[in-house]
């Protein structure tokens, strides 16, 4: 996709006529290409990508006084599938700041290093988790396969270069598999890797955010292993082209000052924001809701700060650990190549704190009061959500149990919702209700991502590891045995 915008400064198209005699003589204003490529599939660069461009926010920062009074700026959008791409066309002038995640962005520094004589810049995050949590492996959904020690001998297809490339050598590696000899992997898109999948053409696929929670939302896929499980943090983030940034300082502050507000806009408006998303990029509104609401899996963070620089070294140590890179390149480079003057000067200009800004994104969390017992939400790790078929925005309960009960009553009023969301009690990590292990310990419900997880708290507690459905029938069982003995 590539959708090209034109902008003109304060004064319009500067067009001077100067009448001397006969003579006519036609003084055009300067052209400014502004040249972005992002991924709109990719919920993590949203605030940075699609919905900049659609609301067209950065058109609303430009700048147009002093040496850009009656400037006509061509902003061209352009989307990919992956990272690679954006490096490639950077590499060529034909990009000037691109969306990408920590893998395919180390990458594109090195690239850079390694063949131009100018280099790219590292000036902001979009997205991130502290944990590696977005990034996943995913089966068919009637594969016998439930780890990835399964899969010795089996054909991986991933994006090369993507972050999830990075994450799956690693956590391959991490299971004492072989990345080289142990199993096949292969090169493959998204969308190409959702085909292979219902087809079984291939055994797993692994990837970036949001394609780990999209494939088993839509009901063809399992994952067995979520980036989270390495402890490893990941990021999606901005690099922009060092000559770009030299000559327009202040172009890149006004995008970046875009961006800013494109995060205040999905924290205030969460769901219609998804929605918009959902039309823009063709995944579905629940799973964005998932990764960037409150709660989500992916604050929105734009610093960059020791847990963004620890993702890019990781990245780097991982290339190194396979022989990917040539000598002298080592983690450490990523501290000279990041330079976060270009955001701090943009938060200036807005009036944002340094430490506001960080506490926007590590404060967004489920809050409120529950919708069925109008209690408050104490512990966001607790709560629980649904999102009502119809419906605008999402409902909040205190627990899980509360929005069990909630559900009851839609059934009772006709209604269903299309999503349910619940939390890992140990990490926060937000879940599809449907894909987790469960141990209820007399009135409290816990919800787990990983089963290993579950076992251990239940044997802790003296309970057993249940599904959502067998849990939801032993629930709503106790609520009608609690309604007859108080009716009676």
């Amino acid at each position: 996709m590539i959708a090209t915008r034109c902008l003109k400064g304060a004064r319009g198209l500067a067009i001077s006529l100067l009448i001397v005699g006969a003579t006519a003589f036609s003084v055009s204003a300067e052209t400014i290409r502004i040249s972005i490529g992002t991924q709109d599939q990719v919920i993590n660069t949203a605030v940075g990508g699609a919905t900049v461009r659609e609301l067209e926010l950065l058109e609303k920062y430009l700048p147009t006084t002093g040496q850009y009074e009656g400037v006509d700026y061509n902003i061209e959008w352009s989307s990919y599938t992956s990272g690679p791409p954006i490096t490639n066309k950077m590499l060529a002038n034909q990009i000037d700041i691109g969306l990408m995640g920590d893998f395919p962005a180390v990458i594109n520094m090195i690239t850079f290093r390694q063949e131009s004589d100018i280099e790219s810049i590292y000036i902001g995050t979009l997205a991130y988790s502290p944990n590696g949590a977005g990034n996943a492996v995913v089966v068919p959904k009637a594969s016998d396969v439930t780890s990835l020690e399964d899969l010795e001998g089996a054909t991986i297809s991933v994006p090369f270069g993507s972050a999830a490339h990075g994450m799956v050598l690693k956590a391959l590696q991490d299971a004492g598999i072989d990345p080289e000899n142990d199993v096949r992997l292969i090169s493959q898109a998204p969308e190409v890797g959702g085909t292979s999948l219902r087809t079984g053409q291939i055994d797993a696929h692994a990837d970036f955010v949001p394609f780990g929670e999209l494939f088993p939302f839509r009901g063809f896929a399992r994952k067995i292993f979520d980036g989270a499980q390495t402890g490893v943090p990941t990021l999606h983030g901005i690099v922009v082209r060092s000559d770009f940034a030299r000559e327009h300082p202040e172009i890149v502050v006004a995008f970046l000052k875009a961006m800013l507000e494109a995060n205040q806009t999905f924290r205030d408006s969460p769901e219609a924001i998804s929605a918009q998303i959902e039309d823009w990029s063709g995944i579905d509104k629940e799973v964005v809701y998932m990764f960037l609401g409150p709660s989500g899996l992916q604050p929105l963070d734009p610093t960059i700060r020791p847990v963004h620089l620890e993702a890019l070294q990781s990245s780097i140590a991982t290339l190194i650990s396979l022989g990917k890179v040539d000598e002298g390149i080592n983690p450490e480079d990523v501290n000279g190549w990041v330079d976060e003057s270009f955001l701090t000067q943009a938060m200036a200009e807005m009036g944002l704190g340094y430490d506001e800004v960080v506490a926007a994104g590590q404060n967004y969390q489920i809050e409120g009061s529950d919708a069925l017992t109008s209690e408050p939400i104490e512990d966001p790790k607790m709560a629980a959500q649904f999102w009502v078929q119809g419906e605008e925005t999402v409902t909040h309960f205190a627990s899980i149990q509360n929005m069990i009960g909630g559900l009851a009553q839609l059934l009772d009023e006709g209604k269903a919702a299309d999503v349910m969301f619940v939390h890992d009690r140990e990490n926060g990590w937000k879940l599809f209700a449907e894909n987790s292990y469960y141990v209820r310990d007399g009135e409290e419900i816990s919800a787990f991502l990983l089963k290993e997880d579950a076992d251990s708290y239940a044997a802790s507690v003296g309970a057993e590891v249940t599904d959502f459905r067998a849990l939801q029938e032993a629930v709503t069982a106790s609520q009608e045995i609690a309604n007859r003995d108080l009716a009676e």
